[in-house]
């Protein structure tokens, strides 16, 4: 180990940094920072990478180090990028992809060549088990604080969340930093997989006319890896389980890029490989909540896309932006369907907005409706084999973690009846 100093660096000093090389390769850290990465999480690349995601405050390289042991002895180059939403400037926030990766293994990682962070995560198993947590509408605050702390506890592989991160208002940008701290310490531990809700548009008519400018720089998913054409919707596999992360905010009318991606993407899926199909939403197809009846993003986009969902066998759709968990029974088209996706509403994670949604209409003469109740929480999604995977809703309970709602549920590729889509 060969101690020097270090020049300015992102005009700023780093007063004691360390070289090391390693592997045959040369890397520079600083052993100290006045400009550390910060708000890192992690997102799935194909079956064998992951992205790195973080924000320095000044100029720093966009590299990660890392490896399956504190010598690392592997490195990535990333890209850096920047925004200015009125007179707020966001940090640097960088970006890489690193891998190929071995399947459920945990690595160490330092981001910027900063050595006063350290990082780990383990990546998901290629096969079954595997066990997703999903959890919407997450905010900041003390409800959000209990939820990630539950989480923390689940001993999960890979985070599921369908829109409703940092609830800051379009005016007030630094919501996006603390959302981010606030989320690092699981975020950077495990794959977080976001799709977009309505809290992400942040559009201002004439002042700010872009859409989702904060949430593309800041969540890249790995949209291009699925053929989409944008960060709005893509799709991903995990451990038998093709996630398909679809964008109520962007057009998804049959003429739509969205529509036509989504076509292409249930005709390419292996039912072989990835027996079990789910579909990620914010607004909620199905709802018996008073609150958000009768909006567009719910109505059309469910009369456009409900049926190519159902045709594929898509075995759950889960979504957000009812505050309150709702869980319906196998459903197509109204009605109860032993063909249909099971439909869950999770837009509970903690943020606080106009408080819990905790009015539900009367269930009708043939209810769909199974379960119902406002209460913050998180779900937890155990995928058990090819034909078995078991659903389990956890509410904070006084702060405590208490399960209120659980249901195994049968794949429908393993159901001669409904199984539609050819097996390839």
């Amino acid at each position: 180990m060969i101690l020097r100093d270090m020049p300015f660096i992102g005009g700023h000093r780093h007063i004691l940094g360390m070289a090391i090389i390693i592997t045959g390769s040369f890397f520079f850290g600083y052993a100290s920072s006045d400009n550390p990465p910060q708000q890192v999480h992690i997102s799935l690349v194909g079956r064998d990478w992951m992205r790195v995601s973080w924000v320095t405050d000044f100029s720093a390289p966009p590299t990660v180090v890392y490896g399956t042991s504190r010598s690392y002895g592997r490195s990535a180059m990333g890209t850096t990028s920047s925004y200015w939403y009125f007179f707020y400037k966001s940090g640097k926030i960088h970006e890489a992809v690193i891998g190929p990766l071995n399947p459920d293994t945990v690595y160490y990682y330092q981001c910027s060549n900063d050595w006063s962070r350290e990082f780990s995560f383990k990546t998901p198993p290629a096969k079954f088990p595997i066990k997703f947590i999903v959890v919407g509408d997450l905010g900041q605050n003390e409800f959000t604080d209990s939820t990630l702390k539950h989480i923390s506890e689940s001993g999960y592989h890979l985070l599921i969340l369908p829109g409703g991160l940092s609830y800051s208002s379009p005016l007030a940008q630094r919501g996006w930093d603390s959302f981010g701290k606030l989320v690092e310490p699981l975020a950077s531990q495990r794959p977080w997989m976001v799709t977009e809700g309505r809290q992400e548009i942040q559009r201002i008519p004439i002042l700010h006319p872009g859409r989702f400018s904060s949430y593309n720089r800041r969540w890249q998913m790995p949209f291009k890896e699925s053929g989409s054409a944008s960060n709005l919707y893509y799709s991903f596999e995990a451990g038998g389980v093709h996630v398909i992360m679809l964008g109520s905010y962007t057009d998804f009318s049959c003429a739509s890029p969205q529509y036509k991606w989504l076509q292409k993407d249930l005709r390419e899926v292996d039912r072989d490989r990835t027996p079990w199909v789910v579909v990620v939403v914010h607004a909620p197809w199905y709802n018996t909540n008073a609150a958000h009846q009768g909006e567009e993003e719910s109505d059309k986009m469910k009369a456009t896309m409900e049926g190519l969902l159902y045709q594929a066998g898509v075995d759950a759709i889960f979504a957000g932006h009812v505050h309150a968990y709702e869980r319906f029974t196998r459903v197509y088209d109204g009605k109860p369907d032993d063909c249909g996706p099971v439909y869950i509403t999770v837009g509970v994670g903690g943020n606080w907005d106009q408080g819990l949604d905790s009015w539900f209409n009367s269930p009708n003469k043939n209810p769909i409706s199974m379960f119902r109740e406002a209460s913050y929480g998180h779900g937890e999604l155990e995928v058990v084999n090819a034909t078995h995977m078991q659903w389990t809703w956890h509410t904070n309970a006084n702060n405590e973690m208490v399960i209120s709602d659980s249901v195994w549920i049968t794949s429908l590729s393993s159901n001669p009846k409904c199984n539609k889509q050819q097996t390839r």
